[in-house]
């Protein structure tokens, strides 16, 4: 029983490294986002061109058009980025591998004006660490 007892132990602990690590990767999104830098937000996304994101109903393939697609709406002439913020997140760990994040997102601009809405990420830990594999944001 106490060898069981140390097993599950270690294995929620790992889980809860796994998901303060995750955590981190969208707390700085957040960080990146609100000082201006597009790069170092799109930094906790997988850089390939098999990441996958939803919004609306446009479906975007790959890191580099995601970092474009971003650019023409928050960069382009007469947008801005505006203050980001995540909310009412739920990490959930699924394996050493796997984890799944949903929550909400609220944009607040210069004018008052606030756009905000729902996201769910898939996360996959790579060698340089957890990163955003699939983003569905509402």
């Amino acid at each position: 029983m106490l060898i069981f007892c140390a097993v599950l132990f270690a294995a929620l602990s790992a889980h809860a490294d796994d998901a303060a690590d995750v955590r981190a990767v969208l707390d700085a999104q957040v960080a990146a986002w609100n000082r201006g830098d597009l790069e170092g937000y799109m930094a906790g996304y997988w850089k390939s061109p098999e990441l996958t994101f939803y919004s609306g109903s446009t479906i975007t393939t790959g890191w580099q058009p995601t970092l474009e697609r971003y650019r023409k709406r928050y960069q382009g002439e007469g947008h801005e980025m505006g203050k980001l913020t995540f909310g009412e997140m739920h990490i959930e760990v699924h394996d050493p591998a796997h984890a799944v994040v949903w929550g909400r997102w609220k944009l607040e601009m210069k004018d008052g004006k606030t756009l905000n809405g729902l996201f769910t990420v898939i996360l996959k830990k790579f060698d340089e660490g957890w990163r955003i594999t699939h983003d569905h944001s509402s």
